[in-house]
C-alpha cells in the first residue's frame, strides 16, 4: 500500500511531501516507511516494524490522518486502503 500526500506550497517554495509505504517483509513482518521532505529538497526516512498486518494498517492509517489534518492532500495512492485505494 502506498500514498503519496502534498502540501500547497507557499510562495516560491517547492511543496512538501509525505510518503507512506506499507510493505510485508520477508519474514512475515510488516514495514511502514514514512518519507517525508520537500520536492527537490532533501527527504527524511523513517522505518517502522510491526509483527502483525493489523497493527502496521493502524499506523498507515493514523499517519495519514494526521498528515490530512495537517493540510495535506492524497495526491496518489496504490494498494488497498480506506481512501479510494
Amino acid at each position: 500500500m502506498r500514498l503519496l500526500l502534498q502540501q500547497r506550497p507557499l510562495a516560491g517554495e517547492s511543496p512538501k511531501y509525505v510518503q507512506l509505504i506499507l510493505q510485508q517483509d520477508l519474514l512475515g513482518g510488516w514495514q511502514l516507511l514514512r518519507e517525508s521532505g520537500q520536492t527537490g529538497g532533501k527527504a527524511t526516512l523513517r522505518r517502522e516494524l510491526f509483527l502483525d498486518q493489523k497493527q502496521a494498517l493502524e499506523a498507515f492509517e493514523k499517519a495519514r490522518d494526521a498528515q490530512i489534518k495537517r493540510g495535506f492532500q492524497v495526491m496518489f495512492a496504490q494498494g488497498a486502503s480506506g481512501h479510494g485505494g
